[in-house]
């Protein structure tokens, strides 16, 4: 496979990606590593894949497929192509969790003797490294990384890197429980997505709603938080970045916590899960979650009176009487009765659930 063959082939991929279709998308790109014979194909379908797996959240894939492109890399015998193969190393092990390691690699990117195109990427191993010393809860140098990330995003008039390192910094001030401006920082991603993202990925604008609804909820601003997480999880699902997807039902649940609604959270999470596992047809953790969420509307009592079906699960249009009984509306336009079907009682106008 030749040089044009092979662009053209990692485009293909690249279209049906965008397309959700990521299995077929892996294995365009994984067909590409076989039958090229251009290295600089090879390496960029080996940063797609790279790319692919962070978004899935297989970790240790992504790091088998950088050490490739580190291979790669030497073989080109190109201080830019190495660049960005130790920076996509850094990001490998940031994603394992290995932050020594992280910064090692940053450090190696940073000493690079590279051309323009490598010190543009200065920006983004900073923005590593800064969440490589998070990580090991080394504050002082975690701020400084994230304060050079910004000049470096400043300086290239790099919008997409700002808006990364705004949430990264929403996070840091998290963990200094500073929440003022742990929600200053997101706002301010939110904002560079509607200036300038209209060709961005819709993960800048799904990362920037889930560090917000973090700051909401830790300010006890429970519907700004339950209203940004929801718009954060409808991009994960729909972008098929399932990290993102678990860091959001995590934050539902912290949401209801808050809210002292300890069941209904369960149900929730038991809810997005189904989905998810649905989306993915993996069928043992599917039947696994409508197991779970069974018991829960058993145990929550979450029944309409009049049809017996489960209420709460669906988008479905309830009403509640002054007797505090609730059932679906269509079953009460159904029944016509003015009076409660359960407990009898006169009704006066329902309010709508």
């Amino acid at each position: 496979m030749g040089q044009d063959q092979t662009k053209q082939q990692i485009e293909k991929g690249l279209k049906l990606y965008q397309s959700s279709e990521t299995e077929k998308a892996l294995h365009v790109w994984k067909k590409v590593l076989e039958k090229t014979s251009d290295p600089g194909g090879k390496f960029r379908a080996l940063g797609c894949l790279i790319t692919a797996h962070s978004e899935m959240g297989k970790y240790k894939e992504m790091l088998r497929f950088s050490l490739a492109q580190i291979d790669t890399a030497r073989e080109m015998e190109d201080p830019d192509y190495l660049t960005e193969a130790y920076l996509n190393l850094a990001r490998s092990n940031e994603k394992l969790c290995e932050f020594q390691q992280t910064v090692s690699y940053c450090k190696t990117c940073l000493n690079m003797q590279g051309t323009t195109v490598s010190l543009q990427l200065n920006g983004q191993v900073c923005l590593s490294m800064g969440n490589a010393f998070l990580g090991l809860s080394i504050f002082q140098k975690a701020l400084e990384s994230y304060e050079k990330a910004l000049r470096y995003a400043h300086n290239n008039d790099d919008k997409m890197l700002e808006c990364r390192v705004c949430c990264s910094l929403g996070n840091f001030y998290i963990h200094l429980k500073d929440y003022e401006k742990a929600l200053f920082f997101p706002c301010k991603a939110a904002e560079l997505v509607n200036d300038y993202g209209k060709g961005w990925s819709l993960k800048y604008r799904a990362m920037s709603q889930y560090h917000m609804s973090v700051a909401y909820r830790k300010l006890d601003r429970l519907p700004d938080a339950m209203e940004c997480c929801e718009e954060s999880m409808k991009i994960a699902l729909q972008h098929g970045d399932r990290p993102l997807q678990a860091m959001c039902l995590l934050n539902f649940a912290d949401i209801h916590r808050c809210r002292k609604d300890f069941e209904l959270s369960m149900l929730r999470v038991y809810r997005l899960s189904e989905g998810i596992y649905r989306t993915k047809e993996m069928q043992l953790e599917l039947r696994e979650q409508v197991v779970k969420i069974l018991e829960c509307v058993e145990d929550l009592e979450l029944y309409c009176g009049m049809c017996g079906e489960s209420i709460g699960e669906m988008n479905q249009q309830l009403q509640a009487l002054p007797c505090s009984h609730i059932f679906h509306l269509k079953c009460l336009q159904t029944n016509g009765t003015k009076g409660c079907p359960k407990c009898r009682r006169s009704s006066m106008k329902p309010g709508f659930v």
